[in-house]
């Protein structure tokens, strides 16, 4: 079994939907190899994938890949994903089965308090972030240096509780589609809408707002 390391922790309707993408998106991933698989919920939100079948290892490892897995052992230096809980004035709270809190020491992402990082990196709520286990947890160099590659490259609008295809659609009815470049997935709820280069992100996030129950932050 994989436990993913990406939330579902949307209701309802809502819920079934992720839960049908998320199987979707499973079956893509494993679609070529000789295993069986069911996608289950844990209590926590955390999706669990079984796997049988004589690619079993294999799939195991491609899925950790793609996702980070949520893993009650962790070794010291080694980089694991979890997901962005909550935030105050000395860090960031990761959840990667049981909390994970990372000092606002070690972010490696200039200056400013942990709300203004959140708020320029586009780090919407539950987004999934690599980090590095030990006494003291920090940032993953791999995530440091994705982070600052979306400031320095075109605008963004980060985006939390809608699959890939609901954005999709959202930028297409608020009539956008021509304004950006694609949409990329950070986790099964978490999405980044990489602009055009002549596309404002602040104006983009302020005409998709109102069709979209979420959290969205502009990187710029």
């Amino acid at each position: 079994m994989v436990v993913l390391a990406t939330k579902i922790y949307v209701r309802g309707e809502a819920r079934s939907r992720t839960l049908d993408s998320l199987t979707s998106l499973v079956d893509n991933d494993l679609g070529e190899l000789d295993v069986e698989y069911t996608v289950g919920l844990r209590d926590d939100g955390f999706p669990s994938v079984t796997i049988s079948g004589d690619d079993a290892p294999a799939a195991r490892a491609l899925l950790t890949a793609e996702w980070g897995a949520i893993t009650p052992h962790r070794s010291d230096g080694e980089v694991y994903v979890g997901t962005l809980e909550s935030w105050d004035d000395d860090g960031f709270v990761l959840d990667a089965g049981e909390q994970v809190r990372i000092s606002a020491d070690e972010f490696g992402l200039g200056p400013g308090d942990p709300a203004q990082i959140r708020t320029r990196f586009g780090l919407v709520q539950h987004v999934p972030l690599r980090f590095v286990a030990g006494e003291t947890p920090r940032l993953a160099d791999t995530e440091r240096d994705r982070l600052y590659g979306w400031r320095r490259g075109p605008d963004r609008v980060n985006v939390n509780s809608a699959t890939r295809a609901e954005v999709r659609a959202t930028v297409n009815r608020a009539g956008h589609a021509d304004d950006i470049v694609t949409v990329e997935r950070l986790g099964l709820l978490e999405q980044s809408i990489v602009c055009r280069d002549e596309t404002d992100a602040p104006g983009l996030l302020a005409s998709i707002g109102p069709y979209l129950p979420s959290e969205l932050l502009a990187v710029v």
